[in-house]
């Protein structure tokens, strides 16, 4: 009996291309003796299939239901259309469109089988440095432009040899249009100089044994590596570096050395050997083989990744299983990508330099994420591996595209392009001017590569963020002031596809108050649309600013002060850092009536860092928080008195019962570890109490944790355990960071409630 015949027409949208989609489909169709092509273009991949109208369903079913690993399908418009009788299938060459939809992926970590090739001494790509293939390799960072052709990337500048333009020819081939395939013929040179630009023939791994500080190019930036377990060369880059505190990063030669120096869970080594191949904060085993107190001093994790390109396999040999991984920049400077920049700024730091000819384009941190003991994955930082990949937020109401700026640290922008959004790579803090020229920089390319131009600008409230003046000079552009909080809880409703009324808990260092405070402890209750501040955590003096947030003691004083009166001299003890001469002055300023106040919860938990000994003077964001979380003992129990009361701007949290219960148990001996628990214990029966009453009174089941408290996994898994317990739905971050770096996305969702 004849078979039926079909011919159809597939428009696909999504991340299609670099990640080997067209000669799946080439393959895919030829298995099933079907005629036509397939081509990319810069709106997406179109497909003309024809035959057995059984095989071209059967074609369409599988391409929808099993593409490729790396390919995202995030649309698929199928068409009849008439046969054209082709003879067979061919990849045709890509072309341009007037409307740009594609999507461009981010880089990926480099695949089992490049990496058997890089460790096979037989193999023409032994030890070579940049191999890749349509599975893995540098995207986003090499990228200038859609569609994703080597033309309009770094890699332009290297012509294929015959053997590399062979492979790059053939459809069977794993490297088939692999725009970044070379090979040690014909692709991008890496070589070794000293502090001087001289040349040195010696290996990679015999430096950093030597106890050398080497700087290098790696996928989206330059790294500062040093062995891990040469104690005296982990404190000359804290030295050079000016880096104090702040935890280094450090990445492992394999899975195996991972699980020497880190308790790694099922989920967390899924993480590690991801295609984002992040950096994973684990629980440190404190294995004596490496300087603990060096690299996470007051800390009990460690933020560890695996190689993920080849260049890094070429830092290790049998004797080196760990070495630091830190950015090489002076702390808060931007990332730098330039060879000649790196040799000049960071002579002082660096004796060697790990250099290569291949261009960085867009300059990617690595990510950062950690698990909780509930399994959900906390980011900390998004930028390589997940950018820019779009997050879906259906909530976004309108086709024209927005942009919204986000905070001042951690800053990260967000752009939409119709119910996607896309976050930038993370830019850090825009009060250093190199930051900000990125952030700048990095606008007008998101801008090209995803083809739109914002109708619409949502910014901070907070006048004084670089983001939200930057906003201000845009012209013939609406612009959205967006609360800081409500930007938070939006961006936990959106990414968590939630509609209607909800509680948003949000917890925070610091964001411009709607009554001009400083907000940071913040019950909302409220939509996309608008909110309303339910309750918040007793409102303390600000005098000195953010001479707070860098001064734990200085909020230790003014809670003090606030509870206890001019007995909070009593107590100097406590915090050694303070003068009485700055307490005078403290106080003066609250008692002629210092205009600023804050309801901060990343102040209360610096306060309390402080008064317990743990942290007086912040060297680094979160410290004394984080700090404060290491040291509590897990088996300490009990808890201080809460107590949540009416006021005429709704409930307060008042924290004085918890503050005097810490007073008490530190006059009376307790230990400190014993007293940080129950602090975190009390905090959340404190939030919970609020919830509760405000549950009650509102009917609202609903509750979305947000801000950079968050990442506190002690609060968290409290919280999040207590509300379950009172039948209300509780949900987290997942897909951006409950900190700063996410609000970005819900200023977008805030936006488009007003078009």
């Amino acid at each position: 009996m004849m078979q039926h015949s079909s011919a159809k027409r597939l428009t696909i949208k999504g991340i299609v291309q670099g990640v080997g989609f067209r000669p799946y489909v080439y393959r895919l169709a030829m298995g099933m003796g079907l005629k036509g092509w397939v081509l990319n273009s810069s709106s997406g991949v179109f497909i003309e299939v024809e035959g057995q109208a059984e095989q071209v369903n059967k074609f369409i079913s599988q391409l929808l239901d099993q593409p490729p690993p790396l390919a995202v399908i995030k649309s698929c418009q199928v068409e009849d259309i008439a046969a054209r009788h082709f003879d067979n299938f061919i990849i045709r060459e890509s072309q341009g469109e007037q409307v740009r939809e594609v999507d461009v992926s981010p880089d990926i970590a480099i695949c089992a089988d490049c990496r058997r090739e890089v460790r096979d001494p037989q193999d023409r790509r032994y030890g070579y440095p940049f191999t890749n293939c349509t599975n893995c390799g540098p995207r986003f960072t090499i990228i200038q432009d859609v569609p994703y052709d080597r033309i309009k990337t770094t890699m332009n500048v290297f012509p294929m040899c015959r053997q590399c333009r062979q492979e790059y020819l053939d459809p069977l081939n794993r490297r088939f249009h692999a725009q970044p395939n070379a090979c040690p013929d014909c692709g991008p040179k890496a070589w070794l100089t000293d502090s001087h630009g001289r040349i040195c023939e010696i290996g990679v791994g015999d430096v950093l044994k030597r106890g050398a500080v080497l700087a290098v190019k790696g996928l989206g930036a330059f790294h500062l590596a040093v062995d891990a377990s040469n104690r005296e060369a982990v404190q000359l880059l804290r030295r050079r570096k000016r880096r104090d505190a702040k935890p280094f990063a450090v990445m492992a030669r394999d899975l195996a050395a991972a699980y020497k120096y880190c308790l790694v869970s099922e989920q967390e080594e899924a993480w590690l050997t991801s295609r984002q191949a992040p950096i994973v904060v684990m629980k440190s085993l404190n294995n004596p083989a490496i300087p603990g107190d060096l690299l996470h001093p007051g800390l009990n994790t460690l933020g560890l990744m695996l190689p993920y390109t080849p260049l890094h396999y070429m830092l290790f040999d049998e004797e080196l299983d760990l070495l630091v991984m830190t950015s090489a920049n002076i702390s808060d400077e931007p990332l730098i990508t330039d060879n000649d920049q790196a040799t000049s700024s960071l002579k002082d730091l660096a004796d060697y330099f790990l250099l290569h000819d291949r261009d960085i384009f867009n300059p990617c941190d690595d990510s950062v994420l950690s698990i909780s003991s509930g399994n959900s994955t906390d980011i900390i930082r998004r930028a390589r591996g997940f950018v820019p990949q779009g997050i879906r937020a259906p909530r976004l109401k309108t086709s024209a595209s927005i942009l919204a700026v986000g905070g001042e640290m951690k800053n990260t922008f967000c752009l939409t392009r119709g119910e996607e959004a896309y976050l930038s790579q993370h830019w850090g803090d825009l009060s250093n001017y190199h930051n900000y020229l990125n952030f700048t920089e990095g606008i007008a390319r998101f801008k090209q590569m995803l083809a739109v131009e914002p109708g619409l600008i949502a910014h901070d409230m907070h006048p004084d963020y670089q983001s939200t003046r930057w906003a201000k000079r845009q012209k013939q552009v609406r612009l959205v002031p967006v609360q800081h909080h409500h930007a938070h809880m939006a961006a936990a409703m959106a990414e968590n596809g939630l509609q209607g009324r909800t509680l948003g808990l949000v917890l925070d260092g610091a964001g411009w108050g709607a009554d001009g405070s400083v907000w940071g402890g913040e019950l909302l209750l409220g939509d996309y649309r608008s909110f309303n501040r339910a309750a918040h955590l007793t409102t303390m003096p600000f005098a000195g600013g953010d001479l707070n947030a860098q001064n734990p003691y200085r909020m230790a004083f003014i809670y003090m002060y606030q509870l206890l009166g001019d007995r909070a001299f009593e107590y100097l003890r406590w915090m050694p850092e303070l003068t009485r001469q700055e307490g005078e002055v403290i106080i003066k300023n609250i008692q002629l009536g210092e205009p600023l106040s804050t309801s901060s919860c990343g102040r209360f938990f610096d306060a309390v860092s402080s008064i317990l000994g743990v942290c007086h003077i912040n060297r680094y964001e979160g410290q004394a928080a984080m700090e404060l979380e290491a040291m509590a003992a897990s088996h300490a129990c009990g808890v201080y008195p809460v107590s949540v009361y009416r006021d005429t701007d709704g409930l307060i949290m008042d924290v004085s019962p918890i503050w005097l219960g810490i007073v008490h148990d530190l006059e009376n001996g307790h230990h400190s570890a014993h007293i940080a628990m129950r602090f975190h214990r009390s905090l959340a029966a404190l939030l919970t109490e609020a919830i509760r009453q405000v549950h009650i009174d509102s009917g609202i089941d609903q509750v979305v944790l947000s801000g950079g408290v968050f990442h506190n996994k002690i609060l968290t898994q409290m919280l999040a355990e207590a509300l379950t317990e009172l039948k209300l739905q509780v949900y987290t971050h997942r897909q951006v960071p409950a900190g700063d770096g996410g609000i970005a996305l819900g200023q977008a969702v805030i936006a488009s409630e007003v078009i």
